[in-house]
């Protein structure tokens, strides 16, 4: 029985290969696509984490909620197909699949694969932060829902705004040094940021909610209304512009 670092990535990594092979399958009806493929994904993650881990709680964006999770000391949360929008354009490759196990709130072995990329990062072995960006301060926000705060901070900040899908991807294209920083206020819920948020802190990033305080995962609420994840060397400078902004 793999430990949960490897439990978690193995299950991301198969739930890529399918939502992969619908993907490019002979299903043409976006709408159909994207509910084909975030049904099947999550049976698929939520049947390998259930018989490795039978008495752990779970909370995923497609599945029925399940209170008895709260009094769980360990909960996975799942988001099978972050970003269904993205994956229902054909060609993009911002979408995400999320799998993380949280032990008192806290994520602590995490995945998230991208799989229109063939990559795969995870607390198994946790990716090493990349070089920063050259040239300007680059802020990733939300293609569909970009936050009026974030345009008053890159103007702070004189940075520049770079539109993305999931929030995984966001994340991780943090992480590869492809910007600085990834900034979210108006609403998400705790399967879109909680992998995320435990690939990026074992990887060295920052993650914190835009006050600074910690994500906290597995509450009763399950809104997570934003999120900061950058290079730790900025966090205090995005922290104060943000506090400074609202």
């Amino acid at each position: 029985m793999p430990d949960d670092h490897k439990l978690t990535a193995i299950t991301a990594a198969h739930a890529a290969e399918l939502l992969n092979h619908l993907r490019h399958g002979s299903v043409n009806d976006t709408q159909q696509l994207g509910a084909l493929a975030d049904a099947n994904a999550n049976e698929l993650i939520l049947d390998l984490l259930q018989a490795a881990r039978p008495e752990d709680g779970f909370l995923s964006e497609e599945s029925a909620p399940d209170p008895s999770r709260l009094s769980k000391h360990r909960v996975w949360i799942i988001d099978p197909l972050d970003g269904t929008r993205e994956y229902c354009e054909r060609g993009r490759d911002d979408w995400a699949v999320h799998v993380a196990l949280t032990e008192g709130g806290v994520p602590t072995a995490c995945a998230v694969a991208l799989p229109a990329s063939h990559l795969l990062y995870s607390t198994a072995a946790p990716p090493k932060l990349a070089p920063a960006p050259s040239g300007k301060l680059k802020i990733l926000v939300s293609r569909s829902r970009p936050p009026e705060l974030a345009a008053r901070v890159a103007a702070r900040l004189d940075a520049e705004l770079v539109p993305m899908g999931s929030a995984g991807a966001k994340a991780m294209a943090v992480l590869r040094g492809e910007a600085h920083a990834y900034l979210h206020s108006g609403g998400m819920n705790e399967w879109d940021t909680c992998a995320p948020v435990g690939v990026a802190l074992a990887a060295g990033l920052h993650a914190s909610r835009i006050d600074g305080s910690p994500c906290v995962f597995n509450q009763a609420d399950i809104s997570m209304p934003d999120l900061l994840i950058c290079r730790p060397e900025l966090a205090q400078t995005l922290l104060a512009a943000i506090a400074a902004e609202q």
